[in-house]
């Protein structure tokens, strides 16, 4: 342990160094951007020795870590120690191609365990991916595989986000376990100084779910000092301290220490002496050698650990240590002028030109720096993981019914899955915040059961209490169940879709919610997208079709969000075998892996793989009687297909999305009642479509050869004739079809809060039913056409 901390003391100090000097670098020896770039030199500073105990000690291979954001520049050194970060990324740190503001899982690469950026997020997912460890073991996919401890660095701050006790609340009820918590407890925030009191008030929550608390408040040298005389009288002042006098006073030094001390206990002889046996700089040393900032004390408290219960470790910091900044209000979004770096560089011992070298100013060499990390378990050569067989894909079961909604089609689609006994069955796991039911997962739980570590009795079923549900929960079961918020399941999908990723097990994640309340978890959701993982995920019922509930059910600008949201695939059916295709598509897709290289037919990087959202409603539409062709399939995921074909002398098509079909063939024979020919184009994916066409436009101004799937469809109509779009969303979502070959467009949707009401009354009222798609229609035609047909 002794030959260890003297290595670690080294490595520390590197890190401190290489993580303040990255950031000097992109501010102030890097040629200047117009804007600032910014950096966390303090935040990254209360962190060092924290990281530094974890990374070259106390982490096992099977440990996985999201990274605090601000840390971020600790994090990248460590890396690049290890030899998994390059010099040119991390001189091009928050630049170009350089290692990233916060770390980031489809940016940094593999050494990323978790993404990090959106503060709260990145703390919550480790809950998550712990119990999704716990589904994998349960189901004997880790084989042999030691469990690993999921392992979040928080900023104090970051306990303001609501989403972290909504995480604790549902880690309580699945029974958390290998969840380690470690708080960079400086008590400074953004924006100033966190309130006094908190730590009380962090202990009390956490004990109340459950979780252990392990407070690291006084360093080894602290430690030492108390039990010398008058050590006892400098323990209760350290306690008695505000947090912003003993800020205050770090920034200072250690004559400020001196005094205030002194003038505030006043000559007691011991304490007296225990001040003067040390120098000013020595009694700064002492008094900022806090919990979070000694390694010795660090490790003993991890390696203590003894068992799988969530522990928080609360660890005292100052922001900013070992800096000119340290414990002044403002070292958030500090950074060390050039004076200051030169004067730290003298103190680090740094001599110049060797800023970037992993041994400069150290008294050992980088190969022996290299060979200590190599032979720390995280760090320790290891096999190459080899990539999992992909799972062979049964065909989608068909739905019978002549009148079904997309809703209803979704659960009887699962429920024939749940039938089957095929590896896809077996590897899908489901989830939804408290509307199982009223999404249509019934039928699949019915089947494949509720999951739980250890089985829980159905004590309805027990008593003899008829119900539809028979909810069995145990630890063969496929379906998560989760309390009503949304952001925990977005969070919980994130952490299914990273499971071939983080333990070696893929899994098939569907998750269910009502789409209006995307928008109330969309910040997970972006999480989720944002660390490549893998779901599907079915929003139902959607748009104005719950009428009868009012606004507060009724989505708008959902359609919106699947085409903006990176990582993410959005649908949108209106038939119930287009919704097949779509899931079939969206268990691939979850599965590929390639590079993300434009198909030449779509524009589209499909080979790339992600996420996919497919919007459904509680609306039952007549079926239409065909067969499902390769053609019909391949245009269902481009994004489009014509219903109704139009000749080349159109005067008018209808494009529409989603359930609104059934008013768009109404529309489309009272249209050609005065009109040559109406086409009917039935829009699948307005977000497919629309990437196609941009990718392709960028492709062509490149000099590149690119066509897509929307302009071969509508290249045919004459220029004369008008497009009227109509989906039961914002109407922007298709109206951009004028764009593409400069075509007139009338675009009809929903862009105000819904009311109660029938859905043919709201179809009237927002002109979506056939009148008013007719009436659009009319409205687009040159005045002679008009004239001349009336």
């Amino acid at each position: 342990m002794a030959r260890d901390l003297t290595m670690l003391s080294k490595i520390e100090r590197k890190v401190l160094w290489l993580s303040c000097y990255m950031i000097h670098a992109a501010n102030h020896l890097r040629e200047p951007d117009e804007v600032k770039i910014g950096g966390h030199q303090a935040s990254s500073a209360s962190m060092v020795q924290i990281l530094t105990a974890l990374y070259f000690r106390v982490l096992k291979p099977e440990d996985r870590v999201a990274v605090k954001p601000h840390a971020s520049p600790v994090f990248h050194a460590i890396q690049y120690l290890a030899g998994h970060q390059s010099l040119a990324k991390l001189k091009a740190f928050r630049g170009w191609g350089g290692a990233q503001s916060y770390p980031s899982r489809t940016k940094d690469g593999p050494m990323v365990d978790f993404s990090t950026g959106s503060v709260g997020l990145g703390v919550a997912i480790t809950a998550f991916s712990s119990l999704i460890q716990d589904y994998v073991a349960a189901k004997g996919w880790r084989g042999d595989k030691p469990m690993g401890r999921m392992i979040a660095l928080v900023g104090d701050a970051e306990l303001d986000e609501g989403n972290v006790y909504e995480c604790l609340q549902e880690g309580w009820k699945h029974g958390l376990r290998n969840t380690w918590w470690i708080i960079d407890y400086n008590r400074q925030s953004l924006d100033g100084v966190v309130r006094e009191g908190l730590y009380d008030r962090i202990a009390h929550v956490f004990r109340a779910f459950g979780w252990e608390i392990v407070t690291l408040k006084y360093g080894a040298l602290q430690r030492a000092a108390f039990q010398e005389p008058g050590g006892e009288t400098l323990r209760q002042w350290i306690d008695n301290c505000p947090n912003p006098i003993y800020s205050a006073l770090a920034f200072q030094g250690g004559a400020a220490w001196r005094k205030r001390i002194m003038d505030e206990i006043g000559d007691q002889g011991d304490v007296t002496a225990l001040l003067d046996r040390r120098s000013d700089a020595e009694l700064a040393a002492l008094m900022e050698n806090l919990g979070g900032h000694c390694l010795e004390t660090l490790i003993d408290a991890f390696e203590r650990v003894d068992h799988d219960r969530p522990i928080v470790f609360i660890a005292y910091t100052i922001k900013g240590w070992g800096t000119p900044l340290a414990g002044h209000k403002d070292n958030h979004a500090g950074l060390m002028t050039p004076s200051q770096m030169a004067a730290f560089q003298k103190v680090m011992g740094v001599p110049e030109g060797t800023e970037w070298d992993p041994a400069g100013g150290l008294d050992a060499s980088a190969d022996e720096i290299s060979r200590f990390i190599a032979s720390t378990p995280y760090f320790a050569p290891r096999p190459a993981r080899a990539a999992p067989a992909p799972v062979a894909l049964p065909p989608m079961p068909k739905v019978a019914e002549r009148t079904i909604s997309t809703q209803a089609a979704f659960g009887k689609i699962l429920d024939g899955l749940a039938r089957e006994k095929s590896e896809l069955a077996a590897r899908i796991v489901t989830s939804s915040p408290d509307v199982t039911v009223s999404t249509n997962l019934g039928p699949w739980v019915n089947r494949r059961g509720l999951f739980a570590r250890e089985a829980i009795a159905d004590f309805f079923r027990q008593e003899r209490v008829p119900s539809a549900q028979k909810w069995q929960f145990s630890p063969e079961g496929q379906h998560i169940e989760l309390g009503i918020a949304e952001m925990n399941l977005f969070l919980l999908l994130g952490a299914a879709g990273l499971s071939g990723d983080l333990f070696d097990a893929p899994l098939f994640p569907v998750g269910t919610l009502y789409d209006p309340f995307i928008a109330r978890g969309l910040d997970g959701l972006t999480y989720a997208c944002y660390q490549g993982a893998r779901f599907l995920l079915a929003a139902t019922p959607s748009g104005i079709t719950l009428a009868p509930e009012g606004g507060a059910h009724q989505s708008i600008n959902s359609p919106l969000i699947g085409m903006s949201q990176d990582g993410l695939t959005s649908f949108e059916p209106a038939f119930a075998d287009e919704l097949g295709v779509m899931m079939g598509f969206a268990f691939a897709h979850m599965q590929r892996r390639g590079a993300a290289t434009p198909d030449p037919r779509t524009s589209l990087p499909d080979e790339a793989g992600g996420a996919t959202y497919v919007r459904l409603t509680t609306r039952p539409l007549e079926q239409p009687i065909r067969e499902m062709t390769d053609d019909l399939a391949a245009a269902i995921i481009d994004g489009a297909y014509w219903l109704r074909e139009p000749s080349p002398s159109a005067e008018i098509i209808v494009a529409v999305q989603g359930v609104v079909a059934h008013e768009a063939i109404q529309s489309a024979a009272m249209i050609a009642e005065g009109r040559r020919d109406v086409g009917v184009l039935v829009v699948t994916s307005a977000d497919r479509l629309h990437a196609g066409w941009v990718n392709a436009r960028r492709a062509r101004a490149d000099g590149i050869a690119a066509e897509c799937v929307v302009e071969r469809l509508l290249a045919p109509l004459p220029r004369h004739c008008g497009i009227v779009t109509v989906l039961d969303g914002h109407p922007a979502t298709l109206s951009w079809l004028g764009a593409v070959h400069g075509h007139r467009v009338a675009p009809l949707g929903v862009d105000h809060f819904g009311q109660t009401g029938r859905i043919d009354e709201l179809y009237h009222h927002y002109g979506i039913d056939a009148e008013g798609i007719a009436r659009a229609a009319d409205g687009l035609m040159p005045r002679r056409l008009r004239l001349a047909a009336g």
